[in-house]
């Protein structure tokens, strides 16, 4: 069977292009990994976040921006046509600081990016005083924090789940269990699964998370990616103590209090260890210390996409013509702009965002 698009990864990217396609009648196939294959959308976060992207770089902070804007509609056709609540919640973000030095250095960052995008960089600095207004529950140790309006966070594997769902519903096949070993083109490209199964299409996109390091560079790209280890903690369900999200902890939909997350160099191993469980509970409790009484339930590691600068790599193979190399560590924030956006960009319509800053180029 033939398809428009053969989308590699069935993980929030892939099936959130597998999903824009679809809503303007593409074919899509979707070719999912089996059981050993690292999922980094099953340990996500679920953070819709823009707070601190783009320091470097403000057109990521743009495309940050325009995807948080989509979510709320993203969200809420998605859930329409799922019967799922994504569990969305958008009033703001906050970065805590334990440091008097470190937060005016943040803010004298931010007014540099705001000022580079035109003044478009909604947050506003708390005192301490103000912040426990906002969250009783915060501890002593925290000395302000930066509210960034354009900030919430999600249920991710609801997200991923519905996807998943609307996907087929839409028309498109989604195959599981499937690695793909070997991609060539002719008139049409060829997959070639592990398992002999083979699958044509019109256009390749290649998102794939660490996957993209063995498959990338035999489609041309240099998929210069590497994995990082984030460990993760859930506690028991809750009454309501967190408002807003940190990047220490949130409060998730369903009541329990999500804590992360470590940022840890160790290759492909993605295992729990008493040290980060350690270090990610201590956090905890130094920002919120009535959290040293909360049970913990569950905790799991698992691996973030990184390139070299941190940013997504958008890039079309210029040995095989259409085929797309799609990846990012904020699959989670991106995924209304992956929807919404991207579509436009594979079609080369002359409404394709800009791109360009995000090619494989940067890296010569």
């Amino acid at each position: 069977m033939e398809s428009d698009y053969a989308i590699i990864g069935g993980g929030v990217v892939g099936l959130s292009i597998a999903w824009g396609l679809l809503k303007r009648g593409r074919s899509v196939t979707v070719i999912d990994g089996d059981d050993g294959s690292f999922r980094a959308s099953r340990g996500n976060f679920g953070l819709v976040w823009v707070q601190s992207k783009g320091m470097n770089q403000p057109r990521y902070a743009q495309w940050s921006q325009g995807s948080a804007a989509a979510w709320s509609a993203f969200a809420a056709e998605l859930g329409e046509a799922t019967g799922h609540d994504m569990g969305l919640r958008q009033d703001g973000g906050l970065s805590l600081f334990f440091s008097e030095d470190e937060l005016a250095k943040t803010v004298s960052e931010y007014e540099e990016l705001k000022a580079k995008l035109g003044g478009d960089y909604p947050y506003e600095v708390l005192g301490g005083n103000a912040l426990r207004g906002e969250e009783p529950h915060i501890g002593p140790a925290v000395v302000g924090a930066i509210l960034h309006h354009q900030d919430g966070h999600t249920n991710p594997l609801r997200l991923l789940q519905s996807l998943a769902q609307d996907v087929r519903r839409l028309g498109g096949r989604v195959l599981n269990g499937k690695q793909v070993t070997a991609v060539d083109k002719q008139d049409l490209f060829r997959l070639t699964c592990a398992d002999g199964t083979e699958i044509r299409a019109r256009k390749t996109v290649l998102s794939a998370g660490l996957g993209a390091i063995a498959l990338g560079p035999a489609m041309g790209f240099k998929a210069p990616i590497r994995p990082q280890r984030g460990q993760v903690l859930i506690t028991e369900k809750m009454p309501k103590i967190i408002n807003r999200p940190s990047l220490i902890a949130r409060q998730v939909d369903e009541g329990g209090i999500q804590i992360g997350a470590t940022n840890e160099e160790v290759d492909y191993n993605n295992d729990v260890t008493h040290s980060g469980v350690a270090q990610l509970a201590a956090d905890a409790v130094n920002a919120y210390p009535l959290l040293a009484r909360v049970n913990l339930i569950r905790s799991w590691g698992a691996l973030r996409i990184l390139s070299p600068d941190g940013l997504p790599i958008y890039q079309e193979s210029t040995e095989m013509p259409g085929a797309y190399l799609v990846t990012c560590h904020s699959g989670v924030t991106l995924a209304a702009a992956h929807a919404r956006f991207l579509p436009d960009w594979l079609e080369g319509t002359q409404d394709a965002p800009n791109l360009e800053v995000f090619s494989e180029a940067r890296f010569s």
